[in-house]
């Protein structure tokens, strides 16, 4: 080749080079699969994903440009859930977001190498789904929704915004081990505040409805709703039995409060989405599930709805109002 020829078609290549360069970029997107417990047009569920979307944003990923996310919304429905798990799965993401035990164990059923972060899990070690806390060593890691510790705060509450409560039903999925977990931290602080608590496993609506007329007969009664994806699905049914039998009720999310119910404690439910996109970032970019520690809740809110106190004649203490974080008028 002549001289001037070579010059000319090294002086572009060295053009031509950038832009392929940039092509290449563009076309490294990667792949996250969500797999959610909620309906698609449930305000909660979409708040939860916009958090996780600008958590990600923070972090560079930004859908369209160098990720794709694949969104499936099985609405509580255990034959969905597994039909979406198998769909997220045969696409062989980078990584999967999964809300809650129905939504991770059929993923970890159908896959143990592809990354899945997990968040709303109660105690991810009793459930199996990883080896312990500190290094959970499968494909699995993510954010637990609580400490048992706030479950026992959960009677102490009640008892503080309605003294003359002596007996309490504990409302719980009897499918999930953490209910155990979570009526087990109850029991203990229970004889201290001069309550009797008693267990109430329940599978659907039907049982539910049993239960919380079972209590309703006790003129010193009281429940609490502990936390699961069951009390998130029967969550205006359970609200709507404990107005009607005038049960001051304690739940565990804020928008059990929102929808009517009289006082929340516990983890912020949105705030582990937001968080989750800093394990799916530190995942994508080459760190292992089994090397990241299962986190705990670090924000947690205490709710009160003044309507709903009203109802049941309730005044609450000033001193409760002061410890606050949202109180609902």
């Amino acid at each position: 080749m002549k001289r001037r020829e070579f010059v000319l078609t090294l002086g572009s290549a060295a053009v031509a080079f950038p832009f392929v360069a940039r092509a290449q970029q563009r076309e490294r997107v990667r792949l996250i699969g969500v797999l959610m417990p909620l309906a698609a047009d449930d305000p909660e569920g979409q708040s939860r994903i916009t958090a996780f979307a600008q958590g990600l944003q923070e972090f560079g990923w930004s859908e369209g440009r160098n990720v794709s996310i694949e969104y499936r919304w099985f609405g509580g429905d255990g034959e969905r859930a597994r039909k979406y798990a198998a769909e997220l799965v045969g696409q062989a993401p980078d990584v999967i977001l999964a809300t809650g035990s129905p939504s991770v164990i059929p993923l970890l059923q159908l896959t143990r190498t592809l990354p899945i972060v997990f968040v709303q899990i109660a105690d991810p070690v009793g459930a199996g789904l990883i080896e312990s806390l500190e290094r959970p060593g499968g494909n699995a890691t993510g954010f637990a929704v609580f400490e048992y510790a706030i479950s026992a705060k959960w009677l102490e509450l009640l008892k503080e915004i309605a003294p003359a409560v002596k007996r309490v039903a504990v409302l719980r999925d009897a499918a999930s081990p953490a209910g155990i977990g979570q009526f087990a931290a109850i029991q203990s602080v229970a004889s201290s505040v001069g309550v009797q608590v008693t267990a109430v496993g329940v599978n659907d609506s039907g049982e539910i409805e049993r239960g919380i007329a079972a209590m309703a007969r006790a003129l010193d009664g009281g429940l609490i709703v502990t936390q699961s994806g069951l009390a998130i699905r029967q969550r205006n049914l359970i609200i709507a039995l404990a107005a009607r039998h005038r049960l001051p009720a304690v739940f565990s999310l804020r928008q059990d409060v929102v929808s009517g119910g009289l006082i929340s404690y516990g983890a912020d439910s949105v705030d582990p989405y937001r968080r989750a996109a800093g394990y799916v970032d530190r995942i994508l970019r080459g760190e292992k599930p089994a090397d990241l520690p299962v986190q705990a809740p670090t924000k947690l809110e205490l709710v009160i709805n003044l309507k709903t106190a009203a109802a049941l004649g309730i005044t609450v203490p000033a001193t409760l109002l002061a410890r606050a974080d949202e109180v609902i008028e």
